[in-house]
């Protein structure tokens, strides 16, 4: 398990004990309310115009608030038990070290698959006109069922048999998509670190941890904050310095620029 994979984990965990946490949170308000509820008899009314009207009036919305944030606390936990089945699913992240690996193989197997889809057309092309001798054909490449092989050769509503042309050209689209991403990768990690000493801050970018980074010697003015949000840049108080950080692409280096001049011209450094 690599770096990256190891924050993953940790996020997981953290998410998963927050959820457990608010889980029992959540057991533990409603049994509250449960006993709140109990003092009063069953089927109880409220004695309008009596003396007590008002106090079990209150009491009861405590009782109904109780139950209320414990579904509310419920809720959270679901939430968060969601947000930490995600984690690590949503495709390969640049932030991965074993990134350009990981593309390598789903470049492969998106080859595979496109040429797969080519024979499969081929043997239905030459075979044209005897469906039985199609599907013996499909059957001989080895990695098709005769259910899969017999809806192969069933022409679709348009008439048309195999995978279609835009199957094709989607699947083609995917592998540049693919060969892109990797060669994006590979020059980014060929790329050395920088680091950035102005007048109030530091900036890195941090070719290993994949962000671009400003450090401030304490918490920067509100206007230091808002011009950070708006350039991407997030506020990450785990990292080393707690830096306002973003992910490291052209897009990030571009933004950085923005933001160095405006604070130089902040710090007087740059004429406005």
């Amino acid at each position: 398990m690599n770096k990256y994979e190891q924050r993953q984990a940790q996020r997981r965990e953290r998410l998963e004990d927050a959820a457990d946490k608010a889980r029992a949170e959540s057991n533990t308000v409603y049994r509250r309310a449960r006993q709140m509820a109990d003092v009063i008899p069953f089927g109880q009314p409220i004695l309008v115009g009596h003396h007590s009207e008002g106090r079990d009036r209150r009491y009861r919305a405590r009782i109904h608030s109780t139950f209320g944030k414990s579904f509310a606390l419920q809720e959270k936990a679901d939430r968060l038990a969601q947000k930490a089945a995600s984690v690590g699913t949503g495709g390969i992240s640049s932030d991965d070290p074993d990134a350009v690996v990981k593309l390598q193989k789903q470049l492969d197997d998106a080859k595979a698959g496109h040429e797969r889809m080519k024979k499969v057309n081929r043997v239905i092309r030459d075979r044209a006109g005897d469906e039985d001798a199609q599907i013996d054909g499909l059957l001989a490449l080895g990695w098709l069922t005769n259910d899969q092989a017999r809806d192969l050769v069933m022409p679709d509503f348009c008439g048309r048999v195999g995978f279609p042309s835009y199957a094709l050209q989607n699947s083609n689209a995917n592998i540049r998509r693919i060969e892109q991403r990797i060669r994006e990768l590979q020059k980014a990690r060929e790329a050395t670190d920088v680091e950035i000493e102005a007048d109030g801050y530091t900036y890195r970018e941090d070719v290993e941890d994949n962000r671009a980074c400003f450090i401030f010697p304490g918490k920067p003015d509100e206007a230091t904050r808002q011009l950070l949000k708006r350039y991407g840049f997030r506020w990450s108080p785990s990292r080393e310095g707690k830096p306002w950080v973003r992910q490291l692409t052209g897009n990030a280096r571009y933004a950085a620029q923005c933001v160095r001049e405006a604070l130089d011209r902040q710090a007087g450094n740059l004429d406005a």
